[in-house]
């Protein structure tokens, strides 16, 4: 009776040592990842790391078709967001209402003054209908291109403020509808774009029925003009180009007061989206927009100069000779 005892243990004990084995083997079976592939894994994080630091501390040059259609489709969104927003024209006159008590209180309420001072003079307030329309348009993309060509280091960085200026614009039209002083029921101003018969505003005359109406803060005419001039005075060369520049935000100041279109808050509204989209941009590149290189380190990288063969060895030559 012991013995088959002994022998079932016997025999229990190889199975066991058949199941241990078995996962030993098992184990000794896994494959591991050999040491090169770990190595060229890390190597590759290592590089995109280093590539992402590299773009942001020094921002590479967009191609031209990219930047274009970029620029054309965001443009177009902005224009689709903007002109969708529901007006409200009772909140809007409220908000407006609002705005010139509050500017009242802080003694800064002139706008009603300049208006009807410069709308005495024919020719000057039709210029700034003019300007009012165009300059707003053709300056900022001017700048662009001025940037793309001769500072392509900061023109990413430059673009993202532009871009983020105005994406906070947006908000402001859809969450703060406000009539323009010209439409401002009993404010007493003239809509100068009426009164001239000029083409001033995409919110006069026929093209007022596309247009939303009430989407005037923040002021988009001073965000932008803003960011053109800083963008002249850092990094313009000539003197008068760099004041020029400065006038240029100043200009647009008058005119979107002269002309009715803007409360003096508007215009507090659109350089505080600026400066927020400045702080954007040094967040993202981790060095102020003008502070960054004038071109791309991998532009100004200098290529290796490579010469023929024969071209090293003309000692070598007249020896044998």
């Amino acid at each position: 009776m012991g013995e088959p005892t002994e022998i079932q243990r016997g025999d229990a004990g190889r199975a066991d040592a058949a199941r241990g084995g078995g996962s030993e083997a098992a184990g000794a079976t896994v494959p591991r990842q050999p040491e090169g592939a770990t190595r060229a894994a890390r190597s590759r994080t290592a590089v995109l790391r280093t590539r992402v630091r590299d773009q942001r501390r020094s921002p590479a040059r967009p191609r031209i078709w990219f930047e274009l259609a970029l620029i054309g489709i965001s443009y177009w969104l902005y224009s689709i967001v903007r002109n969708a927003v529901p007006e409200q024209e009772a909140v809007a006159q409220r908000n407006a209402r609002w705005i010139w008590d509050l500017e009242h209180h802080l003694g800064i309420a002139v706008e009603r003054s300049v208006n009807h001072a410069m709308d005495s003079v024919g020719w000057l307030i039709t210029g700034m209908n003019y300007y009012y329309a165009t300059l707003h348009f053709i300056i900022t993309i001017g700048v662009l291109v001025w940037l793309y060509r001769s500072h392509p280091g900061r023109y990413v960085a430059a673009r993202t403020v532009l871009f983020v200026t105005t994406g906070i614009a947006l908000v402001g039209f859809y969450f703060f509808p406000l009539a323009p002083p010209r439409l401002m029921t009993d404010g007493g101003f003239i809509d100068t774009v009426q009164t001239h018969h000029t083409w001033g505003s995409f919110a006069s005359g026929p093209a007022a029925h596309v247009s939303n109406l009430y989407a005037a803060m923040p002021s988009m005419h001073i965000g932008w003009s803003t960011w053109c001039g800083l963008a002249i005075f850092f990094l313009a060369r000539r003197a008068w180009v760099r004041v020029l520049g400065l006038m240029y935000p100043l200009a647009t100041l008058t005119v979107i007061i002269s002309t009715a279109n803007h409360f003096w808050m508007d215009a507090v509204g659109g350089a505080i989206c600026l400066m927020v989209g400045f702080l954007t941009a040094r967040w993202l590149y981790h060095e102020w927009v003008y502070k960054l290189p004038q071109v791309p380190a991998r532009e100004s990288a200098e290529e290796p100069v490579t010469v023929p063969e024969q071209w090293s060895e003309p000692t070598v030559s007249s020896a044998r000779r």
